[in-house]
């Protein structure tokens, strides 16, 4: 079997996609810690263009961007799949996985401040709203019992954007206006897979309460 590796970085949301996708494909692989401010040649060699992680290495031959990653990766190890079998239902997931990506409000939420932020939290609210009405639905998860591709997709909602709110002082996802996307966060960070694999939650609020500075000073 090809050499399997993924260039990452410990508190991003993107990486932990790919981690969580291949520990359910069962796929063995090395994982190299990125020093963004001062990123490795072997990065910079296998994604030239927008210099960033995560990479997956198969083979020598890299894959940028995550959610191009995990689509790869589904292809690749076919065994215990991560999207539905039927067509339509395999389009559906792909559509509510796009719609998170496009999602602008996630960023401002992330970036705002004052009135701006706000707006954002508003706008975010809305848009989860549609999430859990039109995709989630009255299901456990958005691939039924188990997760899928949607529920890797929108994963960090489980723990890293608690961590967010709490650095920002702001809430958006409660059980009082989203019970059901709240209920599927508590419940999609308590799976094995994911509660072994993410960064212990306080030293995610230290990193998300230094990132909020970093932008304040920007």
């Amino acid at each position: 079997m090809a050499e399997v590796k993924l260039y990452g970085f410990w508190p991003s949301l993107f990486s932990h996609r790919i981690i969580w996708a291949l520990k359910l494909k069962g796929v063995e692989y090395e994982y190299i810690e990125e020093d963004l401010s001062n990123k490795s040649e072997s990065l910079l060699k296998y994604n030239p263009v927008y210099k960033k992680i995560p990479v997956l290495v198969h083979g020598d031959k890299p894959i940028a961007e995550s959610l191009i990653i995990l689509e790869y990766i589904e292809e690749t190890w076919p065994e215990n799949p991560l999207l539905p079998k039927d067509p339509y239902e395999r389009a559906m997931a792909r559509f509510w996985i796009q719609y998170g990506a496009n999602t602008g409000a996630f960023s401002s939420f992330y970036r705002g401040s004052g009135e701006e932020l706000e707006k954002a939290a508003t706008e975010l609210l809305e848009s989860l709203k549609i999430l859990e009405q039109q995709g989630l639905g009255d299901k456990k998860f958005f691939g039924g019992e188990s997760i899928n591709l949607v529920d890797i997709s929108y994963g960090a909602l489980g723990y890293w954007f608690a961590a967010l709110e709490e650095a920002k002082g702001v809430k958006v996802l409660e059980p009082r206006t989203l019970p059901r996307l709240h209920a599927w966060a508590k419940n999609f960070v308590e799976l094995p897979v994911v509660k072994e694999n993410i960064p212990a939650y306080d030293k995610m609020l230290a990193y998300a309460t230094d990132s909020m500075k970093m932008l304040a000073r920007n």
